[in-house]
């Protein structure tokens, strides 16, 4: 971190600020008149470790559909513009996880407890509110400040698997089971429930489901991107790694996945409509999309010249379906080729920029202002148009701190590479001279990289890499490891041969 100019320690000024926050909250009175909402049955779904809970969800069967209230904690009421923690967040711009380590972009003290929507206690939150209807499109948006209690802390390993097997016809009604490790180590108690009838939790998660997969299938509809991605999941026993697995996405992470691209939607037209800027989140169009062309026609895939993200997502389902091993690889590839999102200024006025990957218009980051910096700004921007007061941010503030943001998101992405590269190093040590199908996932001047797809780690193909590039299926043989450096070294060991998945169309 320090290598990479950022300064993870707190300094001087924040542990006064904490106490001083702690005492302003102690008794929780909101500043300005807010809905009570804290009976209702919200619930969270995270990691099983987690304990930064940036949102809650809750939802009801009206009359055009669902009903959805996402509340996100109210970190910008807890933290003031240009404080010893506001600077900060503003300077390290995100919390940031590697797989020994988490540096945390606000203090403990708040992001895991005062600003976190914590399972049986009280918090101000931000929400938004939308109805979903019968065909995934939304309507009665509301972006309003809410008291809110979490009656279930949820873990996505134990969600996933439950609501699966739910729609199989599988109904398992021992919802404890699905508390997360925190919730559990935490806090012994049982769910607070209250009045809420005994079957609530499991009417929520179902509820909650069915509205994400009508949003799910109208953007994909309308060209969002389906990746079925997979990530590497150190193995630690007695503080070493021994192994890395894969962690497949399942159907909680995609329920929040589509609740929360929902939600930032409602949050950047509420500030649209409010004449405010604020900041997007974009993904431009593909800059290699001749790249992505070329590797759809080799597997049988005709895509259009211009780059058409439905055209494209018909081509990554259909490969999903026929060619499951290898879907993977055409995953990793086209993510790859897009690029890495980024931040822009967002006039009212302004024609939205657009994701490319989730087909969104308009998208901004507000979801996670206890790790995100810019979800903190998106808060008081919208604070401010709430109390009918001028903008926190100029618009040349909002543009330096995008421009920032980006730096700063670039060297933490590669932060967090080297920290996979290391742990995979120590637990692929014992296995070199194996050779491993993969992936080219990188090739420019500065070299070529591959990605093994099981178990799942990457490193840089160091012997017969002339000619190869992005998308290449290939075999390669670990040569080299060295933990200290983040080098894993590979031998190219000759091209996979793959059977074509699709009919030219």
């Amino acid at each position: 971190m320090h290598e990479a100019g950022f300064q993870p320690e707190f300094g001087p000024g924040v542990a006064p600020q904490v106490i001083q926050i702690a005492q302003d909250f102690a008794n929780l009175v909101p500043a300005t008149v807010v809905e009570d909402l804290r009976a209702m049955g919200w619930s969270s779904i995270d990691n099983d470790t987690s304990r930064d809970l940036d949102q809650i969800e809750v939802a009801e069967r009206v009359a055009g559909g669902i009903k959805l209230r996402v509340a996100i904690g109210d970190v910008a009421a807890a933290v003031g513009i240009g404080t010893p923690i506001d600077d900060h967040a503003k300077a390290q711009t995100q919390t940031i996880y590697t797989a020994v380590k988490n540096f945390p972009m606000l203090p403990l003290e708040l992001s895991t407890g005062l600003t976190s929507l914590n399972e049986n206690a009280d918090r101000l939150a931000l929400m938004m509110t939308f109805t979903v209807g019968p065909n995934g499109e939304m309507s009665d948006e509301q972006v309003s400040p809410a008291l809110v209690r979490n009656r279930a802390q949820l873990a996505y390993s134990r969600v996933g698997p439950w609501l699966e097997k739910t729609a199989a016809g599988v109904v398992d009604n021992d919802v404890m089971a699905l508390r997360s490790d925190s919730a559990r180590e935490h806090d012994e108690a049982q769910l607070d429930s209250g009045t809420l009838p005994a079957s609530w939790l499991a009417d929520q998660l179902k509820l909650q489901d069915e509205a994400a997969q009508a949003l799910h299938a109208a953007r994909v509809k309308n060209g969002a991107l389906e990746f079925h991605k997979s990530e590497a999941d150190p193995v630690v026993v007695d503080g070493r790694v021994i192994d890395v697995t894969e962690a497949v996405q399942n159907r909680a992470m995609n329920l929040i996945e589509d609740l929360m691209v929902a939600a930032n939607g409602v949050m950047a037209r509420a500030l649209r409509k409010g004449g405010r800027s604020g900041l997007q989140r974009v993904v431009v169009v593909p800059k290699r999309w001749d790249r992505i062309v070329e590797l759809a026609k080799s597997r049988g895939y005709d895509l259009p010249a211009n780059p058409d993200s439905r055209a494209l997502n018909d081509v990554l389902t259909d490969i999903r379906a026929k060619d499951p091993d290898h879907y993977p690889d055409v995953a990793v590839t086209v993510i790859k080729l897009m690029g890495p999102g980024e931040y822009l200024l967002m006039k009212p006025d302004d024609d939205p920029t657009g994701h490319f990957g989730l087909a969104a218009r308009d998208y901004t980051h507000s979801t996670a202002p206890n790790r995100r910096f810019p979800d903190m700004v998106t808060q008081r921007v919208l604070h401010a148009m709430h109390a009918d007061e001028p903008p926190p941010y100029s618009d040349t503030d909002l543009a330096a701190i995008a421009l920032h943001c980006n730096v700063a998101d670039t060297a933490l992405r590669k932060i967090e590479r080297d920290m996979q590269k290391r742990v995979a190093a120590v637990a692929m040590s014992s296995k070199i001279g194996q050779t491993f199908p993969a992936v080219i996932t990188g090739s420019s001047d500065k070299g070529v990289y591959a990605r093994v797809i099981q178990p799942p780690f990457e490193g840089r193909v160091v012997q017969g890499f002339d000619g190869l590039d992005v998308g290449d299926k290939v075999n390669v043989k670990l040569i080299h490891t060295d933990p200290e450096r983040a080098f894993i070294d590979f031998a190219y060991a000759g091209k996979r041969q793959l059977p074509v998945t699709g009919a030219a169309h």
